[in-house]
C-alpha cells in the first residue's frame, strides 16, 4: 500500500476562489488518485485553482490554444526514462508537475453536467494528474486507456465520501 502522509502536494488557490475551495480537500483527493496509480510516496505536485483570464493566457503560451480551459498539466518527468541511472534528484523526490483548473470553468460545466462544483473539479485534478503520470488523450487507444482510469479512480473517491 503507498504511504499517503509523504506526498507533498502545494497548493495555491487565488484569493477569490478562497471561499469556494478547501486546499486540505483537493490534497486528500489529489493523495487518493496517487495511491490509486501506486505513485511514489516520495514524490510532489504543485496545484493552481485560478480564473479563466491565467488559464486562457497559459493555454495560449504553451498551446497555442487561444481560449480558456478547464485544467492544464505541466508534467516535470515526461523526459524521465531519458536521463542516465546515476542521476538522482538532490531532494529524492519524485516532482510529477503542475496543475492549473479554472474555477470559473470547473462551475460552468458543473452546472452543464447537472453535479457540484466539488464533483467537477475531482473530475479535473484525476485528469490532471493522469496527465502529470504519463497519460494522454491524442489518439482512440491512449484516450480510452486514460478515461477508464479515471471513471475507475472517481468511484474510489466517490466510494470514500471525499
Amino acid at each position: 500500500m503507498v504511504s499517503l502522509s509523504h506526498m507533498e502536494i502545494n497548493v495555491l488557490i487565488e484569493t477569490e476562489y478562497k471561499k469556494q475551495v478547501n486546499s486540505a480537500w483537493l490534497k486528500r483527493i489529489a493523495r487518493q488518485v496517487q495511491a490509486a496509480e501506486k505513485v511514489s510516496a516520495k514524490s510532489e505536485m504543485g496545484m493552481v485553482i485560478t480564473g479563466d483570464e491565467k488559464i486562457h493566457e497559459l493555454n495560449l503560451k504553451y498551446l497555442e490554444e487561444d481560449r480558456p480551459t478547464d485544467v492544464l498539466s505541466f508534467p516535470l518527468n515526461e523526459h524521465l526514462d531519458a536521463a542516465p541511472s546515476f542521476v538522482n534528484v538532490p531532494d529524492g523526490k519524485l516532482h510529477l508537475g503542475d496543475i492549473m483548473i479554472s474555477y470559473p470553468t470547473a462551475a460552468i460545466q458543473a452546472a452543464e453536467h447537472h453535479h457540484s462544483v466539488e464533483r467537477e473539479i475531482t473530475i479535473l485534478l484525476i485528469h490532471g494528474i493522469l496527465h502529470l503520470l504519463g497519460y494522454d488523450h491524442d489518439i482512440p487507444e491512449r484516450e480510452t486507456k486514460m478515461r477508464v482510469r479515471e471513471t475507475a479512480i472517481l468511484k474510489i473517491i466517490e466510494e470514500q465520501g471525499l
